[in-house]
């Protein structure tokens, strides 16, 4: 009995002893990888890209202000200043400016009551929208092609600029006529027409497009449409565009305003 008591007692410690090893071969394993956790140098974070060049903004400034011209592309390493410009707060904020100080205006004006009053817009980048376009485009950085920009507009689904629909709006409120004179060409008509319709503009007094073929400058073709709406009676009181092409050449209008557009140049 004995015997058999001492054989039981050893056995109960050559477990406790057995579960006491493993237990400490655990935790020095464990231990182990902490500590190599715990020195292991922190991964690299991967690099940023560089920021635009500062120059670009100072770019688009010139080019608003009409101080540079005649350019062809946006430079290809501002790309993502513009497009940071057109997605971001700062496109929208610098067109209410506009918008809001085209709306004050004419609120401010004494109509004849005639009914003569116009009011010019220019249509792309002034009442619709390519940005779906530019941004499968370089934002301008990529010369003109002309075969996928008609493919762009008989899409028909050039969105609205919000800010000229809001001035579009208040005109119609205040009984002044809006002109839609687009270097679009007569083809494109139909779907020139849906479009807007579709985007909210309607009674127009006229939707002015250029003739197929016509070879002259736009600024040339639409101070001569401007001309033709004077010489029927209209009067010009106001003028929006997103070109200095669209609002400059007599006659202009009592007032011109002038639609930021970053993108491109049209002489």
């Amino acid at each position: 009995m004995a015997t058999a008591r001492l054989i039981l007692l050893l056995t109960v410690a050559a477990a406790a002893a057995g579960s006491c090893c493993f237990c400490s071969a655990q935790e020095v394993i464990v231990g182990g990888v902490g500590e190599q956790l715990a020195t292991a140098p922190p991964a690299a974070p991967a690099p940023s890209p560089p920021p635009p060049p500062s120059y670009c903004g100072s770019v688009r400034t010139a080019v608003e202000a009409h101080n540079i011209i005649g350019w062809k592309t946006v430079p290809a390493d501002c790309a993502e200043y513009v497009s940071d410009y057109l997605t971001g707060e700062r496109y929208g904020r610098d067109s209410d400016v506009v918008i809001n100080e085209a709306i004050a205006y004419a609120e401010s004006l004494k109509l004849s009551g005639h009914g003569k009053e116009i009011w010019v817009f220019d249509v792309d980048e002034t009442a619709l929208s390519t940005l779906p376009y530019q941004a499968k485009h370089g934002y301008g950085t990529k010369p003109y092609d002309h075969a996928s920009f008609v493919q762009y507009v008989a899409g028909g689904s050039a969105p609205a600029l919000q800010g000229t629909l809001r001035l579009y709006r208040r005109l119609l409120q205040l009984g002044i006529k809006p002109v839609f004179l687009t270097d679009r060409t007569e083809d494109q008509r139909a779907v020139t027409t849906h479009n807007l319709l579709s985007q909210g503009y309607c009674s127009w007094e006229k939707l002015l497009l250029q003739p197929v073929g016509l070879q002259t400058t736009t600024q040339a073709f639409k101070t001569g449409e401007r001309q033709k709406l004077v010489s029927a009676g209209y009067v010009i009181v106001g003028n929006i565009g997103d070109q200095w092409s669209d609002i400059l050449g007599s006659p202009e209008g009592y007032r011109t305003f002038k639609y930021p557009n970053p993108i491109y140049y049209v002489a």
